[in-house]
Formats: C-alpha cells, sequence, structure tokens
C-alpha cells in the first residue's frame, strides 16, 4: 500500500558548500554574497548538524552520507533532486540541468545501494534524456501526491513535459502539470523547482495559486486538490520567497507527524496557517539561512525521503 510520509530519511554532509554559477543560471533565489568561502562551508555544516540532530531527536531515521571533497559537488546538500525512492524498493535517478550535478549520481549511489542493504532494487534510470537536454529534477521538479498517484509539476527549465511523461508511464502517476512564476528585476521568470511554491502532505497542501496565472491551470490544480481531500493552505508570492512552500512531512516510528521546514518559512506563515498545519502535524523548524542563501534551497531540498 502507498503511503505519502515516511520515517527514515537520507541527507548528504556537504564539502566546499558554496553558490553554485550553474545552477544559478536559472536559480533566482541564489544569493552570492561572496563571504569567504571557509566561513560559508562552517556556516552551512552547523546549519546542517543542527537539522539533523533535531529530526533524529523525534525518532525519525536520518541515514547521512558525507561527501567528498573531490570531485566538486557543490549542491550535494540537496539530494532529492537526483533520485527519489518509492514502493517495492524502487529508486528513479534524474536528468539533471547542471553537468557539476550530475556528478552525485555516481558519486553517491553506492552509498544509498547500500542502505538497501541485501534487498532486490529496481532502478529505472531516466539520465539518457540529458542527451536531449530535457531535465526533470527528482522531487524537486516533481511534487508527489503519493497517495492518489498525482505528479504536480510546475514546467521550467528544470521541467521537461516528456520526462513528465515517461515518469508518469513508468510509475502510473498521472501528470498535473503547469506554469508558475515569480517577479525577479522586474522580469517574469519560471520558479525553477515546484517544490518551492508546492508541498503535498497527508492532509494539507501548501501551495501558492498567485504564481499561477493562467487561470484555466490555476483551476485546474486547486480541483485536484479539493478531490483529493486535502485543505489548501494557500501562501503568496512573498511568502514563496521565504521558503514556506518548500515544507516535508514525515514521522517516526510511532507514527507521529511532523512538518519540516526553516525557520525563515516558520516565520513567513501567518497564525492561521500554522494552526492548520499543526492540526494533523507538529512542526520543526531550524535556521538554514546560509544553505538558502547561497543554495537557493531549504529544509525539503535537502531530505530525499527513503520508502
Amino acid at each position: 500500500m502507498n503511503s505519502q510520509i515516511t520515517s527514515k530519511v537520507l541527507m548528504v554532509k556537504p564539502v566546499k558548500f558554496y553558490y553554485n554559477a550553474q545552477t544559478a543560471v536559472n536559480n533566482a533565489y541564489q544569493k552570492n554574497l561572496e563571504e569567504n568561502p571557509e566561513l560559508v562551508e562552517k556556516k552551512a555544516l552547523e546549519e546542517f548538524d543542527t537539522l539533523v540532530n533535531k529530526i533524529k531527536n523525534v525518532g525519525i531515521e536520518v541515514d547521512v552520507i558525507q561527501d567528498t571533497s573531490t570531485p566538486h559537488t557543490p549542491d550535494s546538500i540537496f539530494p532529492n533532486n537526483w533520485f527519489s525512492s518509492h514502493q517495492n524498493n524502487t529508486l528513479i535517478v534524474y536528468p539533471m540541468f547542471a553537468e557539476n550535478r550530475r556528478l552525485e549520481r555516481a558519486k553517491f549511489l553506492p552509498s544509498l545501494k547500500k542502505i538497501y542493504e541485501n534487498k532486490s532494487i529496481n532502478i529505472i534510470d531516466l539520465t539518457s534524456f540529458e542527451n536531449e537536454k530535457k531535465f526533470l529534477e527528482g522531487t524537486g521538479a516533481l511534487v508527489l501526491d503519493r497517495i492518489n498517484k498525482i505528479a504536480y509539476c510546475s514546467l521550467s527549465p528544470r521541467a521537461n513535459e516528456d520526462v513528465l511523461e515517461e515518469f508518469c508511464k513508468l510509475t502510473n502517476y498521472r501528470p498535473l502539470k503547469f506554469h508558475s512564476t515569480q517577479n525577479f528585476n522586474n522580469k517574469e521568470t519560471p520558479i525553477y523547482h515546484t517544490n518551492v511554491m508546492m508541498g503535498v502532505t497527508e492532509n494539507f497542501v501548501v501551495v501558492c495559486l498567485e504564481s499561477i496565472s493562467d487561470l484555466k491551470e490555476r483551476e485546474n490544480l486547486k480541483n485536484a486538490i479539493l478531490n483529493s481531500k486535502k485543505e489548501i493552505i494557500d501562501i503568496s508570492l512573498n511568502q514563496v520567497l521565504k521558503f514556506c512552500g518548500n515544507v516535508l512531512e514525515l514521522k517516526n516510528s510511532q507514527g507521529r507527524c511532523y512538518t519540516l521546514m526553516s525557520k525563515s518559512a516558520f516565520e513567513g506563515f501567518t497564525k492561521e496557517q500554522i494552526d492548520v498545519i499543526k492540526k494533523s502535524s507538529e512542526i520543526i523548524y531550524s535556521d538554514i539561512s546560509t544553505i538558502e542563501t547561497y543554495g537557493g534551497g531549504s529544509v525539503r531540498c535537502m531530505i530525499a525521503e527513503l520508502f
């Protein structure tokens, strides 16, 4: 039986974490403040360790893989983009936009396989789409309703329609595609990853409907969520900038649910929105401001679920 949330996750402890110019091409959330690289790495490691400890302390299992200095993989802290895990020990590996992010697959896949010990793993490999310059960056590009088998996807340079269709064909998901944008420097820019503006949990969906200018696409998305019997927490574009859409729900071994988010996101939600979350899930938040600034991703991006 499919489950929306898991009690076991994988996280990658980075080495030489810093601003990645290759991903900044279409990730407008990244900022290069040009601080000392060693200082940035030190702050990022402190933020990483604090978050890992908060997750472990509530009884959620965290497998931490240690990055290595060579080859240099500056975005290794965001493992959910290169693979996703599914029922029946199925792993899917994805085509990545930035060439230096493709190195993560070869570097970390052996460690990922070890986590599954002697179990027979079924690997679905979509990476050949890179030859066609078509990309789909894991559960960054895809926000999955695992119970209702819906693959929500905001199309962008990191989320190609053809790869989405192939993913859905191989996994029996139904694609629900749309376009979301945000204004940066007076220019409407595609939101680079769906999970920046949307997150699906067991009982509610955080989503920025305002980011979808096509009213038909907006209505289709809204209706799909309502038909899945989940409550909508509609966030603003300003809240997207605070990474309020980048949330993930997990459970501990006793089945207690926790919604994970950054300190920025927690402070960005309204009291009423927090109350909706707390009806079904406790909140864990952590300050990862350095990671958000230089990496352009937040808590959900740092966590790859293991099913």
